[in-house]
């Protein structure tokens, strides 16, 4: 299991609902600061990491995104 954390930049209001929707997106939550919202993405092999990015990035009102990887 690969663990990411995938930062968030959205005026969108309801943008941590919106990433909840996303496959593979096990929580999401708005926070203060530089970004918006963050979204913990579990998935099987690090390759599927890039695709959820994808599918954030492709929501509506998405400026942009920050991925990191969970090292263990």
């Amino acid at each position: 299991m690969v663990r990411a954390i995938i930062l968030v930049k959205s005026p969108k209001k309801l943008i941590a609902a919106r990433l909840r929707k996303v496959n593979s997106v096990s929580d999401s939550f708005p926070t203060s600061g530089q970004f918006d919202a963050v979204a913990i993405v579990d998935v099987q092999e690090l390759s599927e990491i890039k695709e959820v990015a994808h599918q954030i990035q492709k929501i509506t009102g998405v400026e942009r995104t920050e991925t990191m990887v969970e090292v263990q």
